[in-house]
């Protein structure tokens, strides 16, 4: 069975229906299976989704992209250094 991808906004919106759920006495248990989530996928959505909302999330989202395109670049950088030094090591 094929996992569903939530996008942010449907995560936050979700995380809000369980905080009604929660707030009107059902357990955690029980929300999490009315909406048709994991227990396990709830617990790490509220860890990084937590208090943020659609815009928040968005820009988190954004943040990400940027920092691993940053990393990236970092290293193929320190590999073409690596590659210069032991040139010129060699001589």
């Amino acid at each position: 069975m094929p996992r569903k991808r939530y996008a942010s906004d449907e995560i936050i919106h979700k995380l809000r229906e369980a905080e009604v759920l929660l707030s009107q006495g059902q357990t955690v248990q029980e929300a999490v299976r009315q909406l048709g989530i994991a227990e396990q996928t709830y617990y790490r959505w509220r860890k990084d989704y937590g208090g943020l909302d659609k815009s928040q999330a968005a820009r988190l989202k954004e943040l990400e992209r940027e920092h691993l395109r940053l990393k990236q670049l970092v290293a193929e950088l320190s590999l073409d250094k690596s590659i210069l030094e032991e040139a010129l090591s060699k001589k």
